[in-house]
């Protein structure tokens, strides 16, 4: 029987995805909310998910940008001759509605910044300015973790009001899972599934030769992150606008030196791939590539193209040619794609594959 010490359980690091950390928030309004997490992995991104959910009216407030009248300002009352404190119409409390506040990088606010948003942190009352928050409202905090290095700070009595979660880094299989319904470029979805190591952690260990990633240990420029492999993906996508120098010089400032190179060969792959139009008339007969790279491109191309229900089966036949591997990788990708997979679906031998094949999903 194995027993877990005081010590391993110390060590034992216990972290939630966005998505359980948006399902939380939601289900426990009256708990205030730090959400930890390394640069660049979404935390931010929660606030749109709580919205969609709610309907709720949102206020994103900038906290390092801040000074004390961006929050409230005093009002004289000169029937009672004394000051009140109106909150900015930034946080929302205007209209009388709940509100979900985000409180976006609190801990890199200046000290004052921090004690003035307190008072919206207790959970009896919870207030700003002379303001209550309207019942219902949800307030959450983001910040980065200590060992990230980058100036974050969060007194002892502030964090005892507060739920503190660790959201974990995406993978590269859970960031494929939401970039597939993103509209992120294929090419550079591809390039993340050739080289899932790109959305490692440096807390996963084994990680000091790893050139993609965020080391804080390390003087680095641009890394691959979520939110820059978005912000390269913008770039790669427009890229018969300029030409290759700047691609590549846009990419370095975005993603670094080692992903842009990386990237560049797998862009040079999907130029010279059979066009789609063609795959979809002449599925029997359309060369398949054999490198992986080019496979690769492929298959996340392919989904994002698809339009109409005649063409999976197309699609099919055509990746039917190809390693089993890519079979799979295609009919699994194209089964948890949002948009596209009512369309998969309403296909009898897509669906056919995706019943024999449960274990997958």
């Amino acid at each position: 029987e194995t027993r877990m010490t005081a010590q391993s359980i110390v060590a034992e690091r216990y972290t939630v995805t966005l998505e359980q950390a948006a399902a939380l928030i939601l289900a426990c309004p009256d708990n205030k909310y730090f959400l930890q997490g390394e640069p660049g992995i979404g935390k931010s991104s929660i606030i749109k998910m709580l919205k969609e959910r709610t309907g709720y009216r949102t206020a994103y407030i900038d906290c390092p940008n801040m000074d004390l009248g961006d929050i409230a300002m005093p009002v004289i009352d000169h029937e009672t001759k004394t000051t009140r404190y109106y909150p900015n119409a930034a946080f929302q409390l205007q209209h009388g509605e709940p509100v979900i506040f985000m409180y976006d990088e609190f801990t890199k606010a200046a000290q004052p910044v921090q004690n003035m948003l307190h008072p919206s942190l207790e959970v009896h009352n919870p207030r700003l300015g002379d303001v209550s928050l309207p019942a219902g409202s949800r307030v959450f905090l983001t910040g980065n973790l200590d060992s990230d290095g980058v100036g974050d700070s969060l007194l002892a009595h502030t964090k005892m009001r507060l739920t503190v979660l660790e959201v974990s880094k995406p993978d590269s299989e859970q960031w494929l899972q939401w970039a597939s319904g993103a509209g992120i470029d294929p090419a550079v979805m591809a390039w993340v599934y050739r080289n899932p190591h790109a959305l490692a952690s440096y807390r996963d260990g084994d990680q000091d030769g790893n050139p993609f990633i965020f080391h804080p240990n390390k003087v680095q420029g641009a890394v691959v992150t979520p939110r820059t492999l978005e912000l390269g993906s913008n770039i790669v996508r427009a890229r018969e606008n300029f030409d290759a120098q700047a691609l590549q010089a846009a990419l370095v400032g975005t993603i670094g030196a080692a992903a842009a190179g990386s990237l560049a060969a797998f862009i040079a792959h999907q130029d010279s791939l059979p066009p789609y139009e063609q795959i979809i008339k002449h599925p029997d007969t359309t060369n398949v590539p054999e490198e992986p790279g080019a496979l690769s491109v492929l298959v996340f191309g392919a989904i994002e193209r698809l339009k109409h229900r005649d063409e999976v089966t197309a699609l099919l036949k055509y990746f039917g040619r190809a390693d089993v591997e890519w079979q799979s990788i295609f009919n699994v990708t194209l089964a948890r794609h949002k948009a596209k997979s009512p369309l998969a679906f309403s296909c009898k031998a897509f669906a056919d594959w995706v019943a024999k094949n449960q274990d997958l999903l």
